[in-house]
């Protein structure tokens, strides 16, 4: 019978191997309308801005970071895998000092804990082993007063599941299968047991990349969310929770 720490080995190597295989197309920074406003609402969500100090985990090439160190946040990322370090380190050429961290979220460098203003995430705790012990882990890493926070999919948008099924480098088992646990009851229970408070949930969104980047696409995406029929099934969700402790920014 596997032990708790082999079936953490084995998920890691599975995701390390997973992001290790070649270039992801939809890894590679840019600043499309698409990733920017993916951005814009994180940062608005969690109240953070220039001078917070923030760690995005599961950064990734730095498709969000580059952007997010350009807007004079003090960003540091976070990543299992070194071989998307590297890359991030070539996207970036030099232009911002971004300190990088190569480890498991639950087994971080000790000089981490109590050290930022939020956490953050963009298409990674679906990724996640065991998603309590995760935010546990997280928890220590933030000032009190601070957040956590973290844009998935929707796990209730069926195209998500389409896409997994269609798109060349993409899979189910050791890749996305933890789609089907970005709900609401799930994420909030893991943050509850990590001791966050005041739980909030955003969906937005509606449109792929080729419309969304389009001005009349932004335009008409952002008028047929306000129709509340959508609104469980809109593709991207932002959840988040608050350390208890003193106010600050990133709250």
């Amino acid at each position: 019978m596997k032990t708790q720490e082999q079936d953490v080995q084995v998920h890691n190597r599975e995701q390390v191997d997973y992001f290790s295989s070649k270039v992801k197309p939809t890894m590679v920074p840019e600043d499309t309308p698409y990733i920017v406003r993916q951005i814009d609402e994180l940062l608005a969500f969690g109240n953070i801005g220039p001078g917070n100090r923030v760690l995005d985990v599961g950064c990734g090439m730095g498709r969000y970071t580059l952007n997010i160190a350009g807007r004079g946040i003090n960003i540091e990322g976070l990543d299992l895998t070194p071989f998307l370090l590297e890359k991030l380190n070539e996207y970036n050429n030099g232009r911002y000092n971004i300190p990088l961290h190569c480890a498991d979220i639950i087994d971080h460098p000790e000089e981490m804990n109590g050290r930022y203003d939020a956490v953050i995430g963009f298409f990674t705790l679906h990724h996640l082993h065991n998603i309590p012990v995760c935010y546990q882990a997280m928890a220590k890493m933030v000032k009190p007063g601070g957040s956590i926070l973290f844009l998935e999919p929707n796990a209730y948008n069926p195209l998500y599941y389409i896409q997994v099924a269609i798109s060349p480098g993409m899979k189910w088992k050791g890749g996305d299968e933890g789609i089907v646990d970005m709900r609401r009851s799930v994420v909030f229970d893991a943050m509850k047991s990590a001791g966050l408070t005041d739980l909030q949930l955003k969906r937005f969104g509606f449109f792929p990349p080729f419309l969304a980047n389009r001005s009349w696409g932004q335009r008409l995406e952002i008028a047929l969310e306000k129709f509340p029929v959508w609104g469980p099934m809109l593709p991207f969700q932002i959840f988040k929770g608050s350390k208890p402790g003193h106010e600050n920014s990133a709250v």
